[in-house]
C-alpha cells in the first residue's frame, strides 16, 4: 500500500512539475491579456464605487419580482452571498484542475484570458448603463434614512482610487446589470463549453437560476438587473467567443499543443501521458477524426490509423 502510495505521489509530482512548466510558457506568451484584465477589474471596481457618490436614496420602485418574492430580510441577506462565493471558487478551482488530474481539456492560462475578455466586455456595457441612470438602491444600506446610503464628498483624488471591501460589499447606483449575475453566467457558460461533466453543467444552470432569484429575493436588485444580464451577458459571451480564436483542446491529442517549439511538445506529450516517463503519446502518430463523445467523465477519442 505505501509503495503504492508512493508511486502515485511520484507521478503526481512530476504531472505538477510539467502541467507548471507548460502554463509559465503560456503566461509569458499571454501576460498581457492577463494583466489587462485584472486592470480593467480595478477599473470596473472604480466606477462602481464612483456612482456611489451620485446616488441619492428614494422610494423603492415597483417591481415584479419584489411582488412574486418573499423578502428574506437583512438577516438572511448573506444567503445569496453564498451561492455566490460557491460559483465563484468552484470555477477558480476548475481551471486548475489540469494540475492534478491526467484526463484534462484546457489550459488554466488560456481559459482565463478568454473569460476575462468576457468579464471586461460585460462590464464595459455595465459601467455605461450605471451611469446612464441611477436609480435608487432597494437594498436595506441603499435605502432612505441610512447612513450608508450617500458618500461624503471625497478630500482628495487619493480616496476616490482607493477601493476598500466595505465600499464593495455596501455600494449602491451600480444596479443595471447585476454584476454578480455577469460573474456566474461567463463562468457557467465557460464550463459549459469546456467542461466534461454533463450533470455538473446542469447543476451549474440551476444553481445560477436559484441565485438570480436569491439576489431578488435578498432586494439587492430590481428585478430588471437580473433579467437584462441574463440576456445581456449570454449575447455578449456569444459574440466575444465568436471573434476570438478557438481554443486548443487537449483530449484529442498531442497535435493541439498552441506551441511549436520541440521542447514543448515533449512536455505536453508527458502531460498527455499523465507523467514525465519514457516515450510520446501514440495519438500523435495517428490521423484523429477529431470526434470527441462526452458521456459523464469519460472522453471517447475515435482514431483511425493514415492509410
Amino acid at each position: 500500500m505505501s509503495l503504492y502510495i508512493r508511486r502515485e505521489s511520484s507521478k503526481l509530482w512530476k504531472r505538477i512539475c510539467a502541467e507548471t512548466t507548460t502554463e509559465v510558457n503560456l503566461l509569458l506568451e499571454n501576460w498581457k491579456y492577463i494583466l489587462g484584465g485584472l486592470i480593467c477589474q480595478y477599473i470596473h471596481g472604480l466606477a462602481a464605487r464612483g456612482v456611489h457618490y451620485f446616488h441619492r436614496p428614494g422610494p423603492i420602485l415597483q417591481d415584479t419580482g419584489f411582488f412574486l418574492l418573499p423578502e428574506l430580510g437583512q438577516e438572511r441577506a448573506y444567503v445569496s452571498e453564498t451561492v455566490f462565493t460557491f460559483v465563484f471558487l468552484s470555477f477558480f478551482l476548475w481551471t486548475f484542475h489540469p494540475f492534478i488530474l491526467k484526463s484534462k481539456k484546457i489550459y488554466t492560462v488560456l481559459v482565463w484570458c478568454r473569460v476575462l475578455a468576457f468579464l471586461v466586455a460585460c462590464q464595459i456595457l455595465r459601467i455605461i448603463t450605471f451611469y446612464s441612470t441611477v436609480l435608487p438602491g432597494p437594498n436595506y444600506h441603499c435605502r432612505e434614512g441610512s447612513r450608508l446610503a450617500t458618500l461624503p464628498r471625497p478630500d482628495n483624488i487619493f480616496e476616490t482610487l482607493l477601493i476598500i471591501p466595505r465600499g464593495v460589499l455596501y455600494g449602491c447606483g451600480d444596479l443595471i446589470f447585476s454584476s454578480h449575475m455577469i460573474f456566474s453566467l461567463v463562468f457557467v457558460r465557460t464550463y459549459q463549453k469546456y467542461g466534461t461533466n454533463r450533470f455538473i453543467k446542469q447543476c451549474a444552470w440551476l444553481v445560477v437560476v436559484v441565485q438570480s432569484l436569491l439576489i431578488i429575493a435578498s432586494r439587492k436588485h430590481y428585478t430588471v438587473d437580473v433579467v437584462v444580464a441574463w440576456y445581456t451577458v449570454n449575447l455578449v459571451v456569444f459574440f466575444v467567443d465568436n471573434k476570438l480564436p478557438e481554443m486548443p483542446d487537449r483530449s484529442i491529442g498531442a497535435l493541439s499543443l498552441p506551441v511549436s517549439n520541440g521542447r514543448m511538445k515533449e512536455e505536453g506529450a508527458k502531460l498527455l501521458n499523465g507523467n514525465s516517463g519514457d516515450g510520446t503519446d501514440r495519438r500523435s502518430r495517428s490521423q484523429a477524426n477529431g470526434k470527441v463523445n462526452e458521456d459523464g467523465d469519460n472522453l471517447h477519442v475515435e482514431v483511425r490509423d493514415g492509410a
